[in-house]
């Protein structure tokens, strides 16, 4: 803020007044906290323009991480629509896949793997528990039927390279969409870091803006001082000059009026010469002043 104690405060009753010595030393005083006012209103200006300065690079680096963002969520809408058209395909193949499955009466019954479970469990119990011939006998029935099955549905689905084909091609299909929602997944991150990057450049930029709007209040501040002590300055000078043109008209009367106060004293003094009588030295010299003699 402007300290207003140093300021310099012009009066009517001081223009009217004061003499002109006070007058000319008021001017001087008006003159140095002018542009005392005038260089502080140049540094706030360029601290003002630099905060300015400094709020456009933020607003720069905010459109930079905004249009960066926009980017990348482009590319995240192009693997989506991408990721959905492969899987909408990996879904069609995989219902092939069943409907084939179901044609070779392949869905009903157990799979492989649980009837590969299940035959190994009746190993173990075969293997580790005690048995009369008769449950043995039975036991070894059943293990021979679940490796009949076993084989039969083995080689169903081995005999069919059609379905083998279709299983395979589904699931490349299948990776390739996960492949482009893991693209979804870390472009959709970079997007939110750069959105993030985005609000607080923005923010930044609002706090310098400001910064930059307080100095500039302040920069006006001390450039209306700096005028208004201006134009006392003015106001002063004009007031000098005024008095120097009554003095020079009062210096001008009086010779003016010397002049004339010379001028009937040397008419007399001719007059006298006239009328015959004698004149000295400075009387004479008198009448030369005047161009009488």
């Amino acid at each position: 803020m402007v300290d207003e104690s140093k300021n310099i405060e012009l009066t009517e009753d001081d223009l009217e007044n004061k003499s002109k010595g006070q007058l000319i030393k008021m001017a001087g005083q008006l003159r140095d906290r002018r542009n005392d006012l005038n260089q502080m209103a140049s540094e706030r200006a360029s601290k003002r323009d630099d905060l300015n300065a400094k709020t456009r690079e933020k607003v720069d680096k905010a459109q930079e991480h905004r249009e960066k963002r926009d980017e990348l969520n482009e590319q995240v809408q192009e693997h989506k629509e991408s990721r959905n058209e492969l899987n909408a395909e990996a879904n069609e193949l995989f219902d092939k896949v069943e409907q084939l499955k179901s044609d070779m009466e392949l869905d009903e019954g157990k799979d492989l793997e649980e009837l590969e479970e299940e035959i190994e469990e009746l190993e173990f119990k075969q293997q580790t528990e005690v048995l009369s011939s008769e449950d043995e006998k039975e036991l070894i029935e059943k293990i021979e039927n679940k490796r009949e099955e076993y084989e039969e549905r083995k080689q169903k689905l081995d005999q069919n390279e059609d379905l083998e084909e279709l299983v395979e091609e589904a699931e490349e299909v299948r990776s390739e969409a996960s492949q482009h929602h893991q693209k979804v997944t870390e472009l959709a991150d970079k997007a939110q870091e750069h959105h993030n990057q985005m609000i607080e450049a923005y923010r930044e930029a609002d706090d310098i803006r400001d910064e930059a709007d307080e100095m500039h209040e302040k920069f006006v501040e001390a450039q209306e001082a700096a005028d208004r002590h201006h134009e006392d300055f003015v106001r002063v000078q004009k007031r000098l000059r005024e008095l120097d043109k009554k003095e020079e008209e009062e210096r001008k009367s009086e010779r003016d009026k010397k002049k004339e106060e010379a001028k009937e004293e040397a008419e007399e003094i001719y007059q006298k010469f006239k009328e015959g009588e004698t004149l000295d030295t400075e009387d004479l010299m008198k009448l030369q002043k005047t161009g009488l003699l």
